[in-house]
């Protein structure tokens, strides 16, 4: 339990959505050790009392807080503070939207392909469907106060999204529809440096032989995989940071 003198959010949080609210007062607690690891944390019934918000926003800051391997939920029992050696491995899963508009720059986005497509056997494999079953198929230019930034070409598997083809993706990004709709259970991660695909580097205006960081993530409910994003970023204009303290 929290008491509500410890709950109450702070003054500064009061200026970030909902949810970020919600999340940034449970990632200042484990900052700040009021949940040691493996600790029960808050329900989110609590977290509704104490911020006023409805459980899908409460659920939302949860379900990023456990992508990004602060938390542990089990079904039933409730939310625990991760184990520090799970903290340290984990690579966060983020709104780019959100990450470039947080530098004060602005976002815009660029759709260039959204529709259905028959899964060829390679991809229906990766999303556990049947060969030459029905998915959804975005390719989307993010661009960060006019220069590209990154190249998100994403599939998604319609039984775990089925409005995702209904969005207008040039207002609001696949991660944040992804987040809002589906149940995030756990995230996989290849990255590494390449080479563009000519489709790719003509896209994001560099170089055909331009080094590029390539992230490439599965995401997953308990028991079906949601989708597969191939995120190519400018090597010199991107990197990735990240920092651990015990």
């Amino acid at each position: 339990m929290v008491s509500p003198d410890a709950a109450a959010p702070v003054a500064p949080l009061q200026s970030l959505p909902s949810f970020a609210r919600v999340k940034q007062f449970l990632k200042d607690g484990l900052a700040a050790g009021r949940w040691a690891p493996g600790a029960l944390m808050p329900s989110e019934a609590e977290l509704v009392a104490i911020f006023g918000v409805s459980r899908m926003t409460v659920n939302r800051a949860l379900r990023e807080l456990q992508a990004e391997g602060l938390i542990l939920r089990t079904q039933g029992v409730g939310t625990f503070a991760a184990p520090l050696h799970k903290v340290s491995s984990t690579l966060t899963i983020r709104d780019l939207h959100e990450e470039i508009v947080g530098r004060g720059h602005r976002h815009d986005a660029r759709v260039q392909l959204q529709r259905r497509e028959a899964a060829p056997p390679a991809l229906a494999a990766q999303l556990g469907v049947a060969a030459g079953a029905e998915v959804f198929h975005t390719l989307i230019v993010h661009d960060e106060d006019g220069v590209p930034l990154q190249c998100e070409d994403r599939y998604v598997n319609p039984a775990c999204a089925p409005g995702y083809l209904g969005h207008d993706f040039s207002r609001v990004t696949p991660t944040q529809v992804l987040f809002e709709t589906t149940a995030l259970w756990r995230a996989q991660y290849a990255v590494e440096a390449a080479r563009p695909t000519a489709q790719e580097a003509q896209l994001l205006r560099i170089a055909p032989d331009d080094p590029c960081l390539v992230i490439v993530r599965r995401t997953f409910t308990r028991d079906a995989a949601i989708t597969i994003a191939r995120l190519v970023h400018p090597g010199s204009r991107y990197q990735i940071e990240g920092q651990f303290e015990p």
